[in-house]
């Protein structure tokens, strides 16, 4: 596609898109007297506006039935967590029985790592990436700790090549290949959250099962921005949050996958909890904990109803629009903040560049573009923000921006341009 630089051109695009409605069931912050061009998706969606819709039929069903709104609710809240399993099911590309909408990020890939890191007979090493999130660094290394280990020999943790921003794919397959059965489980995020790189899943699954490894990844930057397959690929266990893509509230209920070959497997050892016990059952209170199949069996407590009200408001729109149409918008609206981006540098290089971090190849990006500004960085960031650009600022020198497809434009990604060249300007 030819693109140009004209916020004519961005208006006929999203005159064109043929999502361009699905902004207007969005709020926008109103914090400023300048128009928000909001980028932080990655971080904290924007809120559906039927967000508040959902929460107040639990607020109410609370108010008129109080303890019997469990059994007697419009949304009955004992099987809550099943009226969201369905559709989370098609954004990550699993089995519904392979699902469960339940507590939060961390707490899930603890729960998940109890299960499937199980060091023994010299298979105790974890390859993860360097920079990682850091909670999921500070996740695996109490893992390791919780066996009696030590994090400086068992955890592995991959960088790029000097001079790259981003590791290679092939990198990590030759790294899982040589570490071989010392390997006990490959733990990587699916989409870094600082560079916006996308790895591939399916190829890093298939060489950590090749030599005897459990495969999983944290999907908190993945789900709701790229299109996942965990079953096809045969991923053992994921989890991801649901505030960034998924515009479910701040904090919000994480989602949690068990691969279907894990299903049913009680002898599993795993932190348990009663609303993780078969349900037939679940309300007998008998001792000796009998787990429900499939993911729902690593539930610890009783759904938290108001916070899945709001991740069921986003996942109907997902449910309605289908992961493939939010990727092929995606696409198109990042290759023109790139293209925007590219000719900045080409027309200001002596005084201001950006470098984009980010893989250029759709396979290996999402919405997220990482770009390291080279001069005034963060003087250009403060300018941005001033004129209602909502962006991200990571040190050194990063500004990271995701235009999300449900709800941004093309004119949002060229104002965001036009933003950058006065900043340039300015500084």
């Amino acid at each position: 596609m030819k693109f140009e630089n004209s916020l004519s051109f961005a208006q006929e695009m999203d005159q064109k898109d043929p999502l361009k409605s699905y902004r207007d069931r969005f709020h926008f912050p109103t914090f400023t007297t300048n128009s928000v061009r909001y980028f932080t998706g990655n971080s904290l969606g924007l809120q559906p506006k039927s967000t508040r819709e959902f929460i107040n039929q639990e607020l109410d069903d609370w108010a008129k039935w109080g303890v019997e709104g469990h059994f007697h609710g419009t949304n009955p809240w004992f099987k809550y967590h099943e009226f969201l399993t369905n559709a989370a099911a098609k954004i990550v590309g699993a089995k519904p029985i392979e699902v469960v909408i339940t507590h939060s990020l961390t707490t899930n890939l603890h729960l998940l790592m109890v299960s499937f890191y199980q060091p023994k007979n010299g298979r105790t090493k974890i390859l993860c990436e360097a920079k990682a999130f850091p909670s999921d660094l500070y996740a695996l290394e109490s893992q390791v700790r919780f066996h009696g280990l030590d994090p400086a020999t068992e955890l592995v943790a991959m960088n790029p090549r000097d001079g790259e921003h981003t590791l290679r794919d092939e990198d990590i397959v030759a790294k899982i290949a040589e570490l071989g059965d010392s390997l006990a489980l490959v733990m990587f995020g699916g989409v870094n959250y600082y560079t916006g790189q996308v790895l591939d899943m399916e190829s890093i699954t298939k060489a950590g099962h090749a030599v005897g490894a459990i495969v999983g990844f944290d999907l908190a930057h993945a789900a709701g921005n790229i299109p996942v397959q965990l079953n096809a690929w045969g991923v053992d266990f994921a989890a991801w949050c649901s505030y960034k893509y998924l515009n479910s509230s701040p904090g919000g209920v994480s989602g949690m996958f068990v691969h279907e070959r894990h299903a049913n497997r009680p002898e599993l050892v795993r932190f348990a909890g009663w609303w993780g016990y078969d349900k037939s059952t679940r309300f007998l209170m008998e001792p000796g904990f009998k787990p429900m199949e499939g993911a729902e069996g690593w539930q610890l407590s009783n759904a938290p109803i108001l916070g899945m009200a709001a991740h069921w408001a986003s996942l109907e729109l997902f449910d309605e629009v289908g992961m493939d149409q939010l990727r092929e918008k995606s696409v198109v609206l990042t290759d023109y903040l790139l293209f925007l981006l590219d000719e900045l540098t080409a027309k200001y290089g002596d005084k201001c560049t950006f470098e984009i971090i980010t893989p250029r190849e759709h396979k290996s990006r999402g919405a997220q573009l990482s770009i390291l500004v080279h001069g005034n960085g963060k003087q250009i960031f403060d300018a941005i923000s001033e004129k209602g650009v909502v962006a991200d600022w990571r040190e050194p020198n990063v500004i990271r921006v995701a235009p999300a497809p449900m709800y941004n434009s093309f004119a949002d990604v060229y104002f965001l341009g036009k933003y950058l060249e006065e900043a340039i300007l300015e500084n």
